[in-house]
């Protein structure tokens, strides 16, 4: 009897075919539209895993010219600090910094600014500016119920208009030997900060992914019906929604999708989604870019083809591509006892044992029509991406490289 009903092929099977190109990798523009406001510099996306991306994460991930996606097993509370961690770890100008008054107390400055990662706040009363208190300040301080008024910097502080250009704060800054520049106005009124810190990023993060105001871009997952969530996250600044459920075309996400649409002015990725009626369903109720499942083969083209036969063409398709890349690199520090390592395949379905197979797999899913890569978790792509530019030059693809540290 005859077992085999199906003829298949492995990724050893398949070969991706360099043909003749004039294009070099220095020269390939990889830039790419996530929706119809959001440009990334790099088209890739860090995935909503509770594993994989919060603050730090998403942060490095944006200076290269991704986003992150904060993941939602969390708290509101908690979520929402960690997209605002995102939102005020660079600026070009900080138009709305954190400040405290001078009756609060050394500790209660201290715990702000461990929180916030900075190394200095303004101190205000009613707006107006009174003063500065850095680390500097409490370097040699024991008593943290110490008021602020008795210890911060206040004559001589270092200000300009609130009109000052960065071209112009960076000599300032550089003159006077300071970090922070306090921008006032006429009153004297607190209006915003340069940071040397900010301005150096500058110029090593070129390419860095930023909203208008000069803030890195990040992400944040939601589920159904949280409309709580949502409105705390828009509050901090997020820059795009991802309702994220296994079962994406359902009637609870659809009318989530909806209803947040309706009320405020987000972009949405929603999913996941398998079938081309799916993907269409989503878009019509507001989805601003789509995510399919990555239970089959092929789906990246099947939903491609549905959207295009139905006028959403402009409607971006993301790819979960590289499903387990961290694998390529060996097993990496677990969160707790006992977890299954990306090594495992009896725990990970989808799991690529080398860079061979993460490229064809990403080769695949774009030339069927993806958009962009979802990577999860992130970790060392680098080798990935150069053996793509190696053989398939024209592919839009590029990496988000970290000194090989598990982001938790």
């Amino acid at each position: 009897m005859n077992r085999i009903t199906n003829q298949g092929i492995t990724f050893d099977d398949v070969l991706l075919e360099p043909a003749y190109s004039e294009i070099v990798p220095r020269d390939a523009d990889v830039r790419t539209l996530l929706t119809r406001n959001i440009y990334l510099n790099i088209p890739i996306l860090s995935s909503p895993m509770d594993t994989v991306t919060e603050s730090d994460l998403a942060i490095a991930l944006a200076q290269e010219g991704g986003m992150g996606v904060i993941h939602k097993n969390m708290s509101i509370s908690d979520q929402t600090r960690e997209v605002d961690k995102v939102k005020r770890s660079e600026n070009g100008i900080i138009v709305d910094p954190i400040t405290l008054p001078p009756e609060e107390t050394v500790g209660t400055a201290r715990k702000i600014m461990e929180e916030h990662k900075v190394s200095g706040v303004p101190i205000t009363s009613n707006g107006f500016l009174r003063g500065i208190l850095t680390r500097r300040d409490l370097k040699f301080l024991l008593d943290n119920q110490q008021k602020i008024d008795e210890v911060m910097t206040k004559n001589n502080l270092i200000t300009a208009s609130e009109s000052t250009k960065l071209e112009d704060a960076e000599r300032i800054l550089t003159k006077n030997k300071v970090e922070k520049l306090l921008l006032v106005d006429d009153h004297y009124r607190l209006k915003g900060l340069i940071t040397i810190k900010d301005i150096d990023k500058l110029t090593s993060f070129p390419q860095a992914c930023k909203d208008v105001r000069g803030r890195l871009r990040v992400g944040a997952a939601v589920g159904v019906y949280d409309y709580e969530r949502v409105e705390s996250l828009i509050k901090a600044g997020v820059d795009v929604l991802v309702v994220d459920s296994a079962h994406g075309h359902s009637g609870n996400v659809l009318e989530t999708v909806r209803r947040i649409k309706k009320q405020y002015s987000i972009e949405i990725i929603a999913g996941n989604v398998a079938t081309g009626d799916g993907a269409s369903a989503l878009v019509q109720a507001g989805a601003d870019i789509v995510a399919p499942s990555g239970m089959i083969d092929g789906m990246v083209g099947v939903i491609r083809e549905s959207l295009d036969d139905n006028n959403y063409d402009h409607i971006p398709i993301l790819s979960y591509s590289i499903k387990y890349a961290s694998a390529l690199y060996g097993p990496f520090r677990v969160a707790a006892e006992g977890a299954p390592k990306f090594g495992d395949r009896r725990s990970y379905q989808a799991d690529y044992c080398n860079i061979n197979e993460a490229v064809k797999e990403v080769a695949l899913d774009i030339e069927e029509g993806a958009d962009m890569v979802m990577v999860k978790p992130a970790h060392t792509y680098l080798d990935v991406i150069h053996k793509i530019k190696q053989i398939y030059p024209e592919i839009p693809l590029a990496a988000y490289h970290t000194s090989g540290e598990y982001a938790m």
